[in-house]
């Protein structure tokens, strides 16, 4: 059952500071050893296309402009972000980011913080373009690691151009992911069974 997205005010994001720890004495100090990097979704595990193979790009440093109108970082903390993009040989595309939060309380606000953002897009779109009717529908939370929730979007403009995206942000610790799929279309072309297995297997790689 699809629901028209309403407007409601977006929470900036803010991060808090927390200095707890004991002074430690030994004579020499061993470096820690460098966090391991979160780990992408590869092309096969995108959601199948029914006339066409994934291609995987590179994982690049900074945050995708791919991920368009509804996620930014705005608002939120100064973080490394890294990203893949996935396309196909027509129209239909995908990206991937994951960011690391410096606590688990921090990684769960951001979370939040992006779903907010992607909740609220179709009523942000339609405030910013007149000529674009948008609506949102959400399929829902994942029970995995420590959560994810997918959610659609469809834009159709007064010229007629129809495009369907799916959108999903979950976490592991202190790392989160958002995944997007998008191609032309309307909500019956949304592989949304498909693209919540991609989200499940994206949270479970990351660490």
């Amino acid at each position: 059952m699809s629901m028209r997205i309403r407007t409601s005010a977006l929470t900036a994001l803010t991060a808090t500071a927390v200095a707890a720890g004991t002074l430690l004495t030994a004579p020499a100090a061993v470096a820690a050893p460098k966090p391991v990097a979160p780990k992408f979704l590869s092309a096969s595990q995108l959601p199948p296309h029914p006339s066409s193979s994934w291609t995987a790009g590179p994982v690049t440093e900074g945050f995708p402009e791919a991920l368009g109108f509804c996620v930014s970082t705005e608002g939120v903390p100064s973080y490394d972000y890294r990203h893949r993009e996935f396309r196909t040989d027509l129209d239909t595309t995908a990206v991937q980011l994951t960011v690391v939060a410096d606590t688990a309380a921090h990684a769960k606000a951001l979370a939040k913080h992006y779903d907010d953002l992607i909740r609220t897009c179709a009523a942000r779109i339609e405030k910013s373009t007149p000529d674009v009717e948008a609506e949102g529908r959400d399929y829902g939370k994942l029970p995995v690691e420590e959560g994810a929730r997918v959610r659609g979007l469809h834009t159709e403009t007064s010229w007629g151009a129809n495009d369907i995206a799916l959108f999903s942000v979950g976490r592991d610790d202190r790392t989160v992911t958002v995944v997007r799929w998008a191609q032309m279309g309307s909500f019956k072309d949304a592989p949304v069974p498909a693209f919540k297995k991609t989200t499940t297997t994206a949270v479970n790689k990351l660490h």
